[in-house]
């Protein structure tokens, strides 16, 4: 199930749906159709276990959508370049296998930015995504992320502000939440910036 998001600043006629599964039993289906180009399934499908909020989720969005629309995408759509906007460096290869969606991907985030109808992407979605719809929020994601994944694929050691008040057994809240998710944004938003 695909929901409408709302997002400031992008061109007019634009919009963004998002969709969140947890116990997603055909991953391997779903990359295949991306890695064999099946214009159909044109969709950023990102391991949710690699995202950390709905605002990273967002910047991602916006940063590739604003980058479409000044002719600067670096991968061959705005749905790749969803993925590679996770990234926090320039290496399109690593973000696909840091953040899209793998064989074995149990919790997936499914993102459609399009001109068109929705409901063509919503009808295909429900019908080929294999597991259980959740409501794209913080709440969520909190449950499927993997925090100490994330740390190590940001670089974010346990000497950082954002990862020193958490333990390894639990996952965090509040304000460490709140630090990882700024440090995380800072990166992502650096990104070839130097």
């Amino acid at each position: 199930m695909l929901s409408k998001i709302e997002l400031s600043h992008i061109p007019p006629g634009l919009s963004v749906y998002v969709g969140l599964y947890s116990d997603v039993e055909n991953a391997a289906f779903l990359r295949k159709q991306l890695l064999d180009q099946n214009s159909d399934f044109e969709f950023a499908f990102l391991d949710a276990r690699s995202i950390l909020s709905t605002t990273h989720v967002l910047a991602a969005v916006f940063r590739a959508i604003n980058d479409m629309s000044n002719g600067r995408m670096k991968s061959r759509n705005v749905h790749s370049e969803i993925v590679f906007a996770f990234n926090s460096n320039n290496n399109i290869s690593e973000a696909y296998r840091k953040f899209g969606i793998l064989d074995d991907t149990k919790s997936l985030l499914v993102i459609k930015v399009t001109e068109s109808d929705p409901i063509v992407y919503q009808e295909l979605v429900q019908r080929s995504v294999e597991g259980t719809p959740l409501e794209f929020n913080d709440a969520n994601l909190a449950t499927l992320s993997d925090e100490e994944s994330i740390r190590k694929t940001y670089k974010l050691q346990a000497g950082s502000k954002a990862s020193s008040k958490t333990s390894k057994t639990q996952p965090i809240s509040g304000e460490a939440r709140r630090d990882l998710e700024i440090s995380i944004l800072g990166l992502v938003a650096l990104r070839g910036a130097t």
